[in-house]
């Protein structure tokens, strides 16, 4: 089985094919550190990226989109 390199701050994302993976929200959750809440009102104001449908009552994202929105986040240091 090969090995998979991280993309950007998000664990276990292997490179190859990776637009096409996604993360169901417990997932999402936990990479981020935000609440469903923030979540989904950064999603309203624009701020987050969407979630995917996958059927009538299921959402996911794309981690290419997750990892793009972890680059364009600034790292604050305090």
């Amino acid at each position: 089985m090969p090995k998979h390199q991280h993309i950007g701050a998000l664990p276990s994302v292997p490179t190859v094919n990776a637009p096409h993976l996604l993360a169901r929200l417990p997932v999402v959750l936990k990479v981020t550190g935000l609440g469903r809440s923030t979540i989904y009102r950064w999603i309203a104001d624009g701020s987050f990226p969407p979630p995917v449908r996958l059927g009538p009552h299921a959402v996911a994202w794309r981690w290419s989109d997750l990892d793009r929105w972890t680059q364009s986040r600034a790292v604050t240091r305090h």
